[in-house]
């Protein structure tokens, strides 16, 4: 079992997203810890039009003690994986937590000033703190 897996951005990633996805893979591998990272550890190339990265990820989320998310607003698939990985929050009570977490802070702080009351945003930073309790 791994002790995280890590949602985030593969396709879309930019040369931003990579560095600090590569930072923060470094900063948890040097804590001992075991990652799951789809872009290393799912075969990305899928003849069936992206069924089997869904499973592979699928079975990945839940053979990983938590679950880490790397947000932006630009990937489908971390939409997908985070929906798979609130199942197990809500039926196991998976931790997961928020890799960017102060940049999910400021895409609130501007929903909040156009009055969003509601977004994936926000509910990512609930789930953050709910696993830090």
């Amino acid at each position: 079992m791994n002790d995280a897996f890590l949602i985030c951005t593969v396709r879309e990633a930019d040369d931003n997203d990579r560095k600090f996805i590569n930072d923060y893979l470094v900063k948890l591998r040097s804590q001992g810890k075991t990652v799951y990272y789809p872009a290393e550890d799912t075969e990305q190339v899928d003849s069936s039009g992206g069924y089997q990265i869904c499973s592979d990820n699928c079975w990945g989320i839940m053979d990983s003690k938590e679950v880490h998310v790397y947000w932006t607003d630009k990937s489908q698939g971390t939409k997908f994986d985070l929906g798979m990985a609130f199942i197990q929050h809500k039926m196991i009570g998976k931790k997961i937590r928020l890799a960017n977490r102060s940049q999910v802070e400021k895409m609130v702080e501007e929903q909040k000033s156009k009055n969003i009351g509601k977004s994936f945003e926000m509910v990512l930073l609930k789930l953050d703190d709910l696993a830090n309790q």
